[in-house]
């Protein structure tokens, strides 16, 4: 089992310096002259935030996602909004429900004041995400950096990208891969809802309106259904939070890929995993073998922190996360 962690590690390794793999322009090591202390500097901030509020983790793991999936890994998704223009942070799928962005600010700050102009908000998160990961039970593993910042950040280019809660498992591989990844990283990547919350509005449908035959989504154990009823009523004017892994809520492990296979998915997104054939061996495999779907995990993440990335003189580095210089 060590030997085959250790060969997806080199693996992810090799990915970053490949020529013509998404991440051929990223490089491993590449502040280490120009602002050697930086991933330090990134990795004791998130130590603290995660120590007093857990939550941190699940939201910068997630704000990564977000952004890598609109533009690319560009750092677009920090930008603020302005009187002329709604930013991707306050399109619905992330307001108001992405948090941290005071994480990324305040680590940011930071290395403004030990090197500055040199670490780009994109690469920031890239090893916030990293760090969050690792601090709540993943493995700690190398990100390629090198990314530039984004000067675009459009609202209406978030729903366009990412993928919604009641996807099936066909639209979501369709989904990935338009991003350049595969229906086996998708899966990996989906093992991220091991930790973090979803709003009831989320998947509130599967236990009331699901279609005209079956008012509750018939791929749902009934005894989740009617606990997840009691956190999310219906008719209720408040649209409460629940977790998206009730057994370890607040650690990355593979917990998520048991809790379909007892159909114990929050979201459609979720479920659809473990009862489509595209995906359901990758679901059973993951669900038997922490370690190994760990080390895929830290691989998906590293591709999927390649995507559309700009680096050399494309982009800029902002001086602040929320606006353009």
């Amino acid at each position: 089992m060590r030997t085959g962690l250790v060969f997806l590690l080199a693996l992810m390794a090799m990915q970053a310096i490949i020529p013509g793999s998404s991440s051929a322009s990223l490089k491993l090591g590449y502040y280490k002259y120009e602002c050697k202390g930086a991933e330090k500097i990134i990795r004791q901030t998130m130590a603290n935030f995660i120590r007093y509020n857990p939550t941190v983790a699940p939201s910068i793991i997630r704000m990564h996602f977000h952004d890598c999936f609109v533009r690319g890994c560009d750092g677009s998704v920090l930008i603020d909004s302005t009187a002329s223009n709604k930013a991707e942070k306050d399109a619905p799928p992330n307001n108001p429900s992405l948090k941290g962005f005071e994480v990324i600010d305040q680590i940011k700050a930071k290395l403004e004041a030990y090197c500055p102009n040199t670490v780009s908000c994109a690469d920031i998160l890239a090893f916030a995400a990293r760090d969050a990961s690792y601090y709540v039970g993943g493995i700690n593993y190398n990100v390629p950096a090198g990314r530039r910042d984004g000067r675009i950040s459009i609202d209406s280019e978030v729903i366009q990208n990412l993928p919604a809660p009641n996807f099936n498992a066909k639209q979501l591989i369709g989904n990935f891969a338009n991003k350049g990844l595969s229906a086996d990283e998708m899966v990996t990547l989906s093992g991220a809802h091991s930790i973090g919350v979803s709003h009831c509005s989320s998947f509130s449908p599967r236990l009331y309106a699901f279609n005209s035959t079956h008012p509750q989504d018939p791929s749902i154990d009934p005894q989740f259904a009617a606990f997840l009823k009691t956190k999310c009523p219906q008719g209720s004017s408040n649209d409460p939070n629940v977790f998206l892994d009730n057994v370890t809520p607040t650690r990355l492990d593979n917990q998520y890929y048991k809790n379909l296979k007892y159909k114990r998915g929050l979201l459609t997104s979720d479920q659809t995993l473990e009862g489509s054939p595209e995906t359901a061996n990758t679901v059973t495999m993951n669900a038997k073998n922490y370690r190994a779907w760990s080390a895929k995990f830290a691989a998906a993440m590293v591709r999927m922190g390649s995507i559309e990335v700009l680096t050399g003189n494309q982009g800029e580095i902002r001086k602040k996360c929320r606006v353009v210089n």
